[in-house]
């Protein structure tokens, strides 16, 4: 299973995300979907706050481990903001499409 923890302080600003475990919804060896949009919705939310937000973010990836962190150095701008919520949403529609044994999405106050 993997298991995303969004992390926001107590004023509700998002504060980074972390990403760990395979999703094994396809059987060993096989193309696994769920892993490919689970990566391509996080990698890529990252990608786009550095290179087109402009936000100063740390990452942290192990890919044999399945592992990718994600920590912002500042409060993000709005359009930031919106580029995380909008990753939040798509992960947690995969969740209740394909079930929470294969991805949980879950908060964390930091």
């Amino acid at each position: 299973m993997t298991t995303i923890t969004v992390r926001k302080d107590k004023n509700g600003s998002y504060r980074g995300f972390c990403c760990m475990g395979h999703a094994e919804y396809a059987r060993r060896g096989r193309p696994d979907i769920l892993c490919a949009a689970i990566s391509a919705l996080t990698i890529g939310t990252a990608n786009c706050l550095e290179e087109l937000a402009g936000e100063r973010i740390k990452v942290t990836a192990d890919e044999e481990n399945a592992f990718f962190q994600c920590d912002f150095e500042s409060i993000l701008q709005e359009k930031s903001r919106f580029l995380v919520d909008s990753m939040v949403f798509s992960l947690e529609n995969i969740s209740r499409e394909y079930g929470r044994k294969y991805l949980q999405v879950k908060f964390e106050e930091v």
